[in-house]
C-alpha cells in the first residue's frame, strides 16, 4: 500500500515546478519532490524521523494545529509565509512561502499535501515598490517644505529690494544723474527679473505637482484686462510699437481664477512686447456667444514661430533656438504655465505663427452662466477725504513698504497681531485691511480673518500679504473670508490696483 501512495506521488507530484511536501496523519514526510528538496536542502531519507507536529517554528505559528484539522474538516486552507526549523538550516535566507494544503486519501490511507509557492522575489519586489512609494512620499513632502521655505526666504527680502527701489526711482528721478538713473534702473530691472523667474518656477512646480487649486469667481474681464495692459503699453511705447486695443464688449463677465487668468494676460502679453522689435500689438477682446466663451486674441508683428517649434511651443524651459534665448531674456516657462492655467479654467489657448512676420495667439475663457457679478462695496471715510486701511502686521517691514506705496492717495493705521481688537472698527472706518502674514503667524491669521468676517457688521475686504504661493494654503484664507491674496514680491501698482478693484462698486450683470 505504501509502495502504491509512493508511485502515485512520483507520477503526479515528481515534475511540477514548485515544492510539494506530503504527510501522514502522525505529521511524517511521505514523500518530498526535487523543487522541495533543493529549497530545503533536505533529501527524503534525511526527514524520516521529521514530524511537522514536533516542529517548534510550526507549533508556534499555529500551523500544526491546522494540519491536524485538515484530517478532521477535510477542508484546505491556504497560509501566507509558511516557515518551519528546517529552513533554519544553513546560512541561506528565510524564503517567503505562500501554501496551499489540501487532504487527499490514496488506497484508504490519508495525507496532507503542501504545495509551496516561492514568492521571496515577489514580496521583495512588493517592498521595494513600498520603499520606493514611501521615498516618492517623502521626496513630494521635502520638495513642497523646500519650495514653501524657498519662497518665503527669497520673496521677502525680494518685496523689500523691489519695492523700496521703485520708491528710490520715483523720489529722485529729478534729484540724480543719467549714470546713476541707469544704476537704479538696472537694480529694478534685474530684481524684477528675479522676483519673475522664481515666481513662474514656484507655479510650474506646484501645477505639475497637481498641487494648484483653483479658485474659480465671478470677474469682469474687460477692467482686468485694462489694469494689466497699463504696464505693458509703457514698455511698447519705449520701444515705439502700436499699441492698440479693440474691445466688442464694454463688460465680460467671466468664471475664473483672478491670479491665474492675470498671469496669462501679462504672459502673452509680456511675450508679444518682448519678441516684437518693431511694427504692432493688438489686443482683441470680445464674446463666442453660441459657445459661452469669452474670446481674446492678441497679434503682433513679432519674430514669429516657425512651423517646426509650434509643436513644441507649450514645453517648459524651451526657446526656439538658442540665438533667440541669447537675445530675448526668459526661462521659457511662461507660455507652458498660461496653457495649463487656461485649460484647468476650462478654455483653450491656440497659436498662428508666420517665422518672420508674426504671431496671434488666442484663448478663450467660460462666461459666468447665470452668475451674478459680485456688487463690491466701496466704503469710504465720510469724515475725511482720505480713505483709511488698516494694517495687521507683526514685525513691521511690510507695514513700512505699504505706507510708502499708498502714502498718496490713502491713510495707513496699524495694528499689532497681538493688540488688535474688533472694537476699532466702531472708533474707525476702514475701506479694506490688510494682513501681512508670515508662516509663524499662518494659523492665527487664519482665525483672526474669520473673527473679522464674523463681527464686522459692514462688508469691509480683507487683502493678504504673504510669500507663501502654494494655492491649498492660500485657499485657506479664501475659505476664511479673505477677499484677495497678493504674493510678496509685488510691485506698488499691483496693490493700488487691487484696493482700487476690491473697493470700487461694479454692476452685476443683467
Amino acid at each position: 500500500m505504501k509502495e502504491q501512495a509512493s508511485t502515485y506521488f512520483n507520477l503526479y507530484y515528481d515534475f511540477l515546478p514548485f515544492p510539494v511536501q506530503v504527510i501522514d496523519e502522525k505529521g511524517f514526510v511521505e514523500y518530498i519532490n526535487k523543487e522541495f528538496s533543493t529549497l530545503w536542502g533536505y533529501s527524503l531519507a534525511e526527514l524520516r524521523e521529521y514530524s511537522c507536529f514536533d516542529d517548534n517554528e510550526l507549533i508556534r505559528r499555529g500551523v500544526a494545529e491546522k494540519v491536524k484539522n485538515i484530517f478532521q474538516t477535510k477542508k484546505a486552507l491556504s497560509l501566507k509565509n509558511y516557515i518551519d526549523t528546517l529552513l533554519f538550516n544553513g546560512e541561506r535566507s528565510i524564503p517567503f512561502l505562500k501554501s496551499t494544503l489540501f487532504p487527499l486519501t490514496v488506497d484508504d490511507k490519508n495525507f496532507v499535501v503542501l504545495f509551496h509557492e516561492d514568492q521571496t522575489e515577489v514580496i521583495l519586489s512588493e517592498e521595494e515598490s513600498k520603499k520606493a512609494r514611501d521615498a516618492n512620499k517623502e521626496a513630494e513632502r521635502l520638495k513642497s517644505t523646500f519650495l514653501n521655505v524657498l519662497s518665503h526666504e527669497l520673496r521677502t527680502p525680494l518685496n523689500i529690494i523691489l519695492g523700496y527701489s521703485t520708491i528710490i526711482k520715483e523720489n529722485l528721478k529729478d534729484k540724480i544723474g543719467n549714470e546713476d538713473k541707469i544704476y537704479l534702473d538696472n537694480l529694478h530691472s534685474g530684481s524684477e527679473r528675479l522676483f519673475k523667474s522664481i515666481t513662474q518656477m514656484l507655479e510650474f512646480a506646484q501645477i505639475e505637482a497637481g498641487n494648484y487649486h483653483l479658485n474659480l469667481e465671478t470677474f469682469e474681464l474687460v477692467s482686468i484686462f485694462h489694469n494689466c495692459l497699463t504696464q505693458h503699453k509703457k514698455r511698447a511705447e519705449e520701444k515705439n510699437l502700436n499699441f492698440t486695443t479693440n474691445f466688442t464688449e464694454e463688460k465680460i463677465f467671466v468664471e475664473i481664477d483672478l491670479q491665474c487668468a492675470e498671469n496669462i494676460i501679462n504672459n502673452l502679453i509680456d511675450n508679444s512686447v518682448k519678441f516684437t522689435p518693431k511694427g504692432y500689438i493688438e489686443v482683441e477682446l470680445g464674446i463666442l456667444k453660441e459657445r459661452d466663451l469669452a474670446i481674446c486674441k492678441l497679434k503682433d508683428t513679432g519674430v514669429g514661430i516657425s512651423t517646426q517649434y509650434l509643436d513644441h511651443l507649450y514645453q517648459p524651459f524651451s526657446q526656439e533656438d538658442l540665438e533667440i534665448g541669447r537675445t530675448f531674456e526668459g526661462n521659457g516657462l511662461g507660455l507652458a504655465i498660461s496653457k495649463r492655467y487656461i485649460e484647468k479654467m476650462g478654455g483653450s489657448l491656440i497659436v498662428d505663427s508666420i517665422k518672420g512676420v508674426g504671431s496671434t495667439f488666442t484663448f478663450t475663457l467660460p462666461l459666468a452662466k447665470g452668475a451674478k457679478a459680485e456688487k463690491l462695496q466701496a466704503i469710504t471715510q465720510k469724515s475725511n477725504g482720505t480713505p483709511k486701511i488698516l494694517m495687521l502686521d507683526d514685525a513691521g517691514e511690510s507695514y513700512d513698504l505699504v505706507k510708502a506705496f499708498l502714502k498718496d492717495d490713502f491713510e495707513i493705521s496699524l495694528i499689532n497681531y497681538i493688540d488688535f481688537n474688533p472694537g476699532v472698527f466702531e472708533k474707525e472706518k476702514f475701506i479694506a485691511v490688510i494682513f501681512d502674514v508670515t508662516k509663524n503667524y499662518w494659523d492665527k491669521g487664519i482665525e483672526l480673518c474669520k473673527d473679522l468676517k464674523e463681527n464686522i457688521e459692514t462688508e469691509v475686504p480683507i487683502i493678504i500679504l504673504s510669500s507663501e504661493f502654494l494655492s491649498e494654503k492660500i485657499s485657506q484664507f479664501y475659505e476664511a473670508g479673505a477677499k484677495e491674496f497678493l504674493v510678496k514680491p509685488f510691485a506698488k501698482n499691483d496693490l493700488i490696483d487691487m484696493i482700487t478693484r476690491i473697493t470700487t462698486p461694479t454692476e452685476n450683470p443683467s
